[in-house]
């Protein structure tokens, strides 16, 4: 089961529900992802629950609905930077400052950093944007990890945290220019349940780009290999700050093509994480053509023009 926020296309409203099986039902009492986000653990489960266990006989078929991103209020997207080895190694390669990529991988504390607010997420199917000032560009497929207020793990979600390596790669303290502007970031479009995933630690993640109708890249990694655990990092991320309708964390990535490859207008970026689910985008350049954003904050149905 997932939890997805979705626009009905019989009366326009927005709402939160259970996807299951291809079907989805409302949660009873939920308005939104935030006001969700602001139980206990104990009480999303309960009303989850009792939602999937009617979703096949009182459901809409998940093709009567547009599913949009699963946030929304105040709920915020973080990241946390060079968490595997190989995002280490490939900072180490990209940057003039090789030094603090080195030195945060071994360190105590994690590298944390700001993403994205809730309105500017785009979803499965629509476009990812590189900035037209960069040059070199890539996905990270990556483990995303969505806590209630309270700092206890919910579920998890597929997110691409496309990032600018060469504008990063010139000076680390570019890093916000380099992964927060419009279209660099895309989360699954829905959050897979925390206690039926076995083992977040052990999953299987694969990226696929393709451009003109062929892979032109291929890249796979497991949460096995991230050096650090998920509590660990939303303890960190929550130790300095309150997050009153919970967070999104990305948690790293472990795939990082090589510094000959670059994201073109026009590829697609093809993520799947075993257990989570999948996030498929087309590629853009630069901020206008994700001007559609800004219309969706009053219009959801905007977003179906971009997809």
């Amino acid at each position: 089961m997932e939890i997805v926020r979705y626009a009905d296309r019989t009366d326009r409203a927005v709402r939160v529900g259970v996807r299951r099986e291809g079907r989805v039902v409302p949660l009873a009492g939920v308005s939104d992802i935030a006001s969700l986000l602001r139980l206990p653990l104990t009480e999303i489960r309960q009303r989850v629950e009792a939602a999937g266990a009617v979703a096949g006989e009182a459901g809409l078929d998940e093709t009567a609905v547009l599913l949009l991103p699963p946030l929304d209020g105040r709920t915020e997207v973080w990241a946390s930077g060079v968490t595997y080895e190989r995002s280490k190694e490939a900072r180490v390669e990209e940057s003039t400052e090789k030094s603090v990529y080195e030195k945060v991988y071994d360190a105590e504390r994690p590298e944390l950093f700001f993403k994205s607010v809730a309105w500017r997420v785009v979803t499965h199917g629509e476009p990812i944007g590189i900035r037209a000032d960069s040059g070199l560009d890539v996905p990270e497929p990556e483990l995303g990890v969505v806590a209630n207020t309270a700092g206890e793990i919910v579920g998890y979600v597929v997110c691409n945290d496309v990032s600018s390596r060469v504008i990063e790669g010139e000076n680390p303290l570019y890093l916000p220019q380099a992964k927060v502007y419009a279209g660099s970031c895309a989360l699954s479009a829905g959050i897979r349940l925390a206690w039926e995933v076995e083992d977040a630690r052990a999953l299987d993640i694969r990226l696929t780009v393709v451009r003109d109708g062929q892979p032109v890249w291929k890249g796979e990694t497991s949460t096995a290999r991230m050096r650090r655990t998920l509590p660990e990092l939303v303890g960190y991320l929550f130790r300095g700050d309150s997050f009153p309708d919970g967070a999104f964390l990305a948690t790293g990535t472990g795939i990082i093509p090589e510094l000959s490859f670059t994201l073109a207008a026009g590829d697609r970026v093809d993520i799947e994480i075993a257990a989570v689910g999948v996030l498929s985008n087309p590629v853009v350049v630069g901020k206008e053509p994700l001007g559609w954003l800004v219309d969706a904050l009053s219009d959801p149905f905007a977003r179906e023009a971009a997809r």
